[in-house]
């Protein structure tokens, strides 16, 4: 079965960027040190300027307010609307542009061997994550309501909370079920 690991607003720690200009929250960071190969965190952005240079990190950044666009020193950009995903290598470390005003900004970093991927998505009535072994979930909440279920837990998620879903004794499925917004992320062992 499954095992539910709640990340509630208050086991969430804040932390300052690297290039000092602001500071996010860290929901997961494995291992829990500089070393890390996952990290992921949510940053408040109020002001366009420059991302902190992350090199041998591979980035997917989902805006969760407003749109943001990424000016990278060649010249090149990439955009995203709401509730989108930009993948990015951390270095060079681009400029970030708020077309819209600011926004918050949900954050998968990988180092070395690391894989995932993320999936923003509105959550309406009711969903299955897969379990499996070597593969976990990573489920934030940005608005609405949500419960997840594996077995006989069950685990109430209220807005700005995560939770983290591992592989437990045997296969099995997670309900997850509610309205709102939902960011999946899964992390590949």
């Amino acid at each position: 079965m499954p095992i539910l690991r709640a990340i509630p607003r208050s086991a969430q720690r804040y932390e300052s960027w690297a290039n000092g200009a602001g500071s996010t929250s860290v929901l997961l960071r494995e291992p829990d040190g500089e070393d890390w190969t996952v990290r992921v965190s949510i940053a408040r952005v109020d002001h366009e300027g420059p991302f902190s240079d992350m090199p041998g990190t591979r980035r997917v950044l989902v805006p969760l307010d407003a749109a943001m666009a990424l000016r990278f020193p060649d010249g090149r950009e990439l955009r995203a609307a709401r509730f989108d995903t930009l993948q990015f290598e951390g270095s060079p470390a681009p400029a970030g542009l708020l077309p819209e005003g600011s926004t918050r900004d949900f954050n998968l970093m990988l180092r070395g061997d690391a894989r995932g991927e993320v999936w923003p998505r509105p959550l309406v009535d009711s969903m299955m994550l897969p379990a499996g072994e070597g593969l976990r979930w990573l489920v934030y909440l940005p608005s609405g309501r949500a419960r997840m279920v594996a077995g006989r837990t069950t685990l109430a998620l209220e807005p700005g909370e995560a939770a983290l879903v591992a592989a437990g004794d045997g296969a099995g499925r997670v309900l997850v079920e509610g309205a709102g917004e939902i960011v999946l992320v899964k992390l590949y062992a």
